[in-house]
């Protein structure tokens, strides 16, 4: 019978589930839809591990902001060669996992494998000393191209923009060796992290500055060159991706040249839409065709309406009612 609670109210007697029934459907359903079941198969990379890759990286590209504190010079090379030992460690068996998985799920030979992910990992961290070059150019680019910016510390610290762009620049560095599904994981992390989405195949080049950063989508077959400049809010994407995987491997996204500015809102679209060196998208711009060098895109600004209201008129619409 029903059971009284302690406002006088009733609730239902509890419904006991038959957790035996529950297990057979489950596994029933997991046998016929095995495109989303991952049984009986080779180890996936782990996304709690990748993270935990990815904070070891940024304490090893801005040694004393992150981590260890109060490094000096005549230890730093034994500060570093001992990140640097447990970076390759982690790495190495991850990418393992990743290109292990991805031969046994696509039913190739998994010989050669480990040596495969060794020189992957091997090349990506001879990469970094790359990466930071470019990210020291970023951060300059940050500091110069906000006003409201105190210091390079202050970037280094705190700006999304410049935690997104590492890690995309340090997911690349893995998307060109070939590396499966990391470089996707740690794009997504930084996604959920700062708002900012850049697939690891696109192309960037230095002195790159995000600005406030939500919402900034990057396609993976975009080009961006150098000294750009971008706000919350832009889209570099594909005008339509109705052909799916025939897509794959086709220049679907913009090149934006060096020098652009892309002000918050603006789309750029289209595999063939080049944006020419210097010129200025305006916010809310829908572009997909090209733009000559030094000039700005603009819309006509939209009608405004204004109305007066009385004082009266003003009083009863903030009456707010704050009963509970």
């Amino acid at each position: 019978m029903p059971l009284a609670s302690s406002r006088g109210r009733t609730k239902p007697e509890p419904q006991y589930l038959a957790i035996t029934e529950l297990v057979t459907s489950l596994v029933e359903s997991y046998q016929r839809e095995q495109r989303i079941t991952h049984v009986s198969t080779a180890p996936l990379p782990s996304r709690d591990a990748v993270i935990a890759i990815l904070k070891l990286l940024r304490e090893i590209l801005f040694p004393g902001y992150f981590g260890r504190q109060g490094l000096k010079l005549e230890t730093l090379a034994y500060h570093v060669g001992e990140n640097v030992t447990t970076l390759h460690e982690r790495l190495s068996e991850q990418v393992d996992n990743a290109f292990r998985h991805q031969a046994v799920r696509g039913g190739q030979d998994v010989d050669g494998i480990s040596e495969r992910a060794e020189t992957a990992t091997n090349g990506f961290l001879m990469s970094l000393p790359h990466v930071r070059g470019l990210l020291a150019t970023d951060v300059q680019a940050t500091f110069e191209g906000d006003p409201a910016a105190t210091s390079l510390d202050e970037i280094i610290f705190s700006y999304p923009g410049l935690w997104g762009v590492m890690i995309y620049r340090l997911a690349h560095e893995l998307h060109i060796r070939e590396v499966p599904l990391i470089p996707r994981i740690m794009g997504e992390f930084a996604h959920s992290r700062t708002g900012i989405d850049i697939h690891p195949g696109a192309t960037v080049g230095k002195a790159f500055f995000i600005d406030h950063g939500t919402g900034v989508v990057i396609g993976e077959t975009s080009i961006i060159g150098d000294h750009v400049k971008i706000y919350q809010g832009v889209t570099l994407g594909a005008l339509s991706t109705r052909g799916g995987q025939a897509l794959r491997g086709v220049k679907r996204h913009p090149t934006i040249q060096d020098y652009v500015t892309i002000y918050s809102g603006a789309s750029v679209l289209g595999g063939e839409t080049v944006i020419g060196e210097g010129a200025v998208i305006n916010s809310n711009v829908f572009v997909t065709q090209s733009v000559p060098p030094h000039t700005r895109v603009s819309t006509k600004n939209p009608e405004l309406q204004y109305r007066d209201k009385k004082p009266a008129e003003f009083r009863q619409e903030q009456a707010w009612d704050y009963s509970i």
